[in-house]
């Protein structure tokens, strides 16, 4: 790794607050974490969360897997 590459991991986690088909960043960053699968997600491919959970899925598979354990 050099200067110009970015490490993913803690001080490049946000924090957000997931809303009905947005977010909001509480805490600046670059990615998020998958609540399902624990791979990073860089916040400008974030696509699926749950506003409910306040968790963050890496795509549809994991957020129905989800939302089948919370709602089944």
């Amino acid at each position: 790794m050099n200067a110009h590459d970015r490490d993913l991991t803690g001080q490049d986690l946000a924090k957000l607050h997931y809303g009905d088909g947005d977010f909001a960043v509480l805490k600046p960053g670059r990615h998020v974490v998958c609540a399902v699968t624990g791979k990073t997600i860089p916040l400008e491919q974030l696509r699926y969360w749950s506003a409910a959970a306040q968790e963050a899925y890496a795509g549809p598979a994991e957020a129905l897997q989800r939302w089948k354990e919370l709602n089944g």
